[in-house]
């Protein structure tokens, strides 16, 4: 059976990746830093910032699915004024490329990435890099494909939850369709087999809000009452912080519906 490799496998995304190639029956590798518990796939060990790992856990790999990236926003849950300035590139950029080459050495069949909707006018040092790598994806020999996806409402959940200790909410009226990563994983398995390479369609939720109206519904989910205070950007400002709404396929659940699955009182009383 045709061996895949998932890198950033044991992230939100990753993880849903997995799920869906195992319940697909697809043999799968998870490369990481760390092996994992799970006992349905293999685990690969291994760090893409340093190459550690990488031959081994190409061995025999017939596609490669790349959703590893390490966006300092998104582990900290918060944006600081560095994140204006600077953001590592070592697993975006230098670990794609070491993939990359690797994958051709290996003699891989399609190698496909997982990018960002935007991406050519952000202007966020985090959104430059992952355009760098995805470039590096587009020049490669290999077959390849790219997957856009918007950003994903864990994180949305993540960055309002951090607000929570404000009186007031400073929102930006910009517009864009954030989306689950389950909707997502399933786009990428089904452009991974589909048989089709290149750009493929990207993927956003299934509806374009602006910020004002998903921080309400979160904070009427989170049984917040907090003032939102409504900020103005031009378009070409919000284009550039990644505010755009994505072409191409919808995913199913809102976000409204989110929150409801992921209400932190509910699953603790669970």
């Amino acid at each position: 059976m045709a061996l895949t490799l998932v890198t950033g496998g044991t992230g939100h995304l990753g993880g849903d990746i997995v799920d869906r190639l195992v319940r697909a029956g697809h043999r799968v590798r998870v490369f990481a830093r760390s092996p994992g518990a799970r006992p349905d796939v293999e685990w690969a060990s291994g760090d893409l910032a340093t190459g550690a790992g990488l031959r081994a856990a190409l061995h025999d790999v017939d596609t490669v699915i790349n959703a590893a990236t390490y966006s300092p926003i998104a582990r900290r849950g918060g944006i600081r004024p560095i994140d204006f300035f600077r953001s590592p590139s070592a697993v975006d950029v230098e670990g794609t490329e070491r993939l990359l080459a690797v994958s051709g050495e290996a003699q891989v069949r399609h190698f496909l990435h997982v990018s960002i909707v935007g991406l050519d006018e952000a202007t966020l040092p985090y959104a430059r890099v992952k355009l760098a790598g995805e470039w590096l994806v587009r020049a490669s020999d290999l077959s390849w494909s790219v997957v856009r996806a918007m950003p994903f409402y864990y994180l949305l959940d993540r960055l309002l939850s951090g607000l929570s200790w404000l009186p007031v909410w400073p929102m930006p009226t910009a517009r864009f369709n954030p989306v689950d990563t389950t909707d997502v994983a399933n786009h990428v398995v089904a452009c991974a087999f589909d048989g089709q390479r290149g750009v493929r369609a990207e993927i956003g939720g299934p509806e374009a809000l602006d910020l004002v109206a998903l921080a309400r519904q979160y904070q009427d989910a989170r049984r917040l009452h907090r003032k939102i205070l409504p900020i103005d950007l031009s378009e070409a400002k919000a284009r550039g912080m990644g505010f755009v709404v994505s072409q191409g396929v919808r995913g199913r659940l809102t976000w409204a519906d989110w929150l409801r699955r992921n209400d932190p009182g509910t699953r603790s009383a669970a």
